[in-house]
């Protein structure tokens, strides 16, 4: 049975922080194909087109009829625990660090047998589990044997030590959400408290503009502090990350300016120019200050500096014309977060990218349903923190956006420019 997790001590000032290790993170390049999978939630298989085989360890033909006709497809995960045991020495500096480690032998219904990391509410063998995949801290895939039916209801699953090294949950952990005067920056400030946040930090830009905000209303809950933050401004961001960088285990980058605009319709470069100020160039000065931070903090007991969010949009994929600059501007921040994610891993800080559809605000009044309400991104957030996905398509226009541009881009380019959503 999993116990729950403990408000951990707080830091001895004097203690110098630890230097993070991370699990062996070597893999090859058909193997990828299993973490790709894992970074958005899925435990995907090889199988086989030809004889049907799925398969275990990915190899590049198949293991039964030698066939190259594989296909990476989804797997349910049931299977039979066979035999645990428990490691109590490892060479290697990330598990020596954290034993005694758990291991399982799991015979899928799919057929493979597989070598798992035992979650601790698995009991002793033989019984039935759940395999599913996971991010560990190198950001490669590594497969969790879960419990079919949690005792007590699964209410502390998450609390498992082994399964919070995979994971950025929130809970007890010190969050910087940076712009909180949005509906949708409110709507994470609530769900992160919700979620368990030792502190939830809430940036605020144009502190003129504070009443009827809505930030009176955060202000009055004792896990929040509201503080100055202008992305546009590099010495505002200097300034936050002065004073509370050190501090910070989480940062959800949020700020955006969206205008409904293409290229004909505007004179002049000047809301193009604000755009990329704060969706661009905003996330660059928050990654420059903020990031280092963050790396120093990756290895810093139970609530250690864990994960960078990015709040983009579907839109980075492929252009929407109607929204042509802000489309533009998505996709460079989409870039960007790609290179953060890179310097990042060494760290083994995770960095989640976002990309919902339409959300239901002030910019997006004229389109039609479905929507995605703020209240719905934030919990999609917060439950991307908690399963330790990288990426994540929230609302039902991001899923049907995804799956097209995935099965063929440039039919996607078309069917926008042709009017087409």
């Amino acid at each position: 049975m999993t116990m729950p997790l403990m408000k951990p001590k707080r830091k001895n000032p004097v203690r110098r922080t630890p230097q993070i290790n991370l699990p062996p993170g070597g893999r090859s390049r058909v193997a990828l194909g299993l973490t790709a999978a894992a970074a958005e939630g899925r435990f995907e298989l090889q199988l086989c087109q030809a004889c049907g085989a799925v398969q275990y360890p990915p190899r590049e033909a198949c293991h039964a009829c030698l066939s190259a006709r594989l296909r990476w497809r989804a797997q349910s995960g049931a299977g039979q625990l066979l035999a645990a045991t428990t490691l109590h020495h490892s060479n290697d500096l990330f598990f020596r660090e954290r034993l005694p480690w758990r291991l399982g032998l799991v015979q899928l219904d799919a057929g493979p047998t597989l070598m798992v990391h035992l979650h601790g509410a698995v009991g002793d063998e033989p019984q039935r589990l759940t395999v599913g995949a996971r991010l560990d801290r190198a950001g490669q895939a590594v497969l969790i044997g879960f419990p079919v039916e949690p005792v007590g209801g699964g209410e502390h699953m998450a609390d498992d030590p082994m399964l919070r090294e995979m994971t950025s949950d929130p809970k007890f952990r010190k969050v910087l959400v940076s712009d909180a005067m949005s509906p949708t920056g409110q709507a994470l400030v609530r769900a992160m408290v919700k979620a368990g946040a030792d502190l939830v930090w809430a940036g605020h830009a144009e502190p003129w503009k504070r009443h009827g905000s809505g930030l009176d209303e955060l202000s009055t809950m004792p896990q929040v502090s509201l503080v100055p933050l202008d992305l546009t401004n590099a010495r505002s961001v200097t300034a936050l990350a002065g004073e509370i960088g050190g501090k910070v285990d989480i940062v959800v980058n949020n700020a955006e300016l969206h205008r409904a605009f293409g290229i004909g319709a505007r004179r002049g470069t000047d809301v193009a120019r604000a755009e990329m100020d704060i969706n661009y160039f905003g996330l660059l000065r928050l990654a420059q200050e903020f990031g280092p931070a963050l790396k120093g903090r990756a290895a810093d007991g139970v609530a250690h500096a864990t994960a960078w969010v990015n709040v983009l949009s579907i839109y980075a994929l492929s252009n929407f014309p109607p929204h042509g600059t802000f489309s533009a501007s998505k996709a460079a921040a989409h870039s960007l977060s790609q290179c953060l994610r890179a310097e990042m891993r060494p760290a083994g800080i995770r960095v989640v990218n976002v990309f919902p559809g339409p959300v239901d605000d002030e910019w997006n009044q004229a389109m039609p349903p479905p929507k995605v309400s703020p209240e719905a991104l934030a919990s999609a957030i917060v439950k991307a923190l908690r399963d330790g996905v990288e990426d994540v398509y929230p609302g039902d226009v991001a899923q049907e956006w995804l799956e097209r541009w995935r099965d063929n881009p440039k039919v996607l380019e078309r069917e926008l420019a042709a009017g087409g959503q």
